[in-house]
Order: C-alpha cells, then sequence, then structure tokens
C-alpha cells in the first residue's frame, strides 16, 4: 500500500518559518517530487517541483523564499519556508510520480495534506 505521509505544517506569525516533510512509503520507484497548496476558495496550485535528479522549480510567489529538497534513501521530500506570509496560509499536500512495482509506467499519488496558516 502507498503512501504518504506530511508532517511540519502549523501555525505561524508572518516572517516566520517552516518545514514541511513528505515521507513515501510503498513505491518501488520514485521520480518527481512536488508540493501543492490549496487556499480556501481557490484552485490547488504547484508550488515547488524536485525532479529525480534533483533539479527544481517554484510558482514566482515563493522563489526566494521556499526550498524544495529531497533524501532518495529515506524516500522524504522537503519544503523549507521561509518569510513566510499570510498569503501562503493554505493546506499542503505532498505529490508523487512513482510505481509500486516498476520502473514504468509512473502515477500520481497524494499525501492527505497538512494545514499551514500564517497570521499578519
Amino acid at each position: 500500500q502507498v503512501q504518504l505521509v506530511e508532517s511540519g505544517g502549523g501555525l505561524v506569525q508572518a516572517g516566520g518559518s517552516l518545514r514541511l516533510s513528505c515521507v513515501a512509503s510503498g513505491l518501488f520507484r520514485i521520480d518527481a517530487m512536488e508540493w501543492y497548496r490549496q487556499a480556501p476558495g481557490k484552485q490547488r496550485e504547484l508550488v515547488a517541483v524536485i525532479t529525480s535528479s534533483g533539479s527544481t522549480n517554484y510558482v514566482d510567489s515563493v522563489k526566494g523564499r521556499f526550498t524544495i529538497s529531497r533524501d532518495n534513501a529515506k524516500n522524504t521530500s522537503y519544503l523549507q519556508m521561509n518569510s513566510l506570509k499570510p498569503e501562503d496560509t493554505a493546506v499542503y499536500y505532498c505529490y508523487v510520480q512513482g510505481n509500486r512495482v516498476t520502473m514504468w509506467p509512473l502515477y500520481n499519488y497524494w499525501g492527505q495534506g497538512t494545514q499551514v496558516t500564517v497570521s499578519p
């Protein structure tokens, strides 16, 4: 059974920091690891991506403030969030492309989400 377990969310004041973690289990292969977020009344948006080779990409609104990383030995991705703003308030979701038993094809897997709330 594939599981993505997120942790690290919480309440923080503007300007503060949080570090989200996502541990993936039950996968034979993990390719891209990503973080999304969804604020109330808004569509889910892609926040950050890290490929299997370590290349990263970010939505413009978090560039320079958020850093995505991964530890392949632990099947874990991290999202370090600094200089947080109230508009970063959302449920943050971990996403992984992978396969349970072989190399191809790649399937999509989602975590349950973790709440991040930034107070003014």
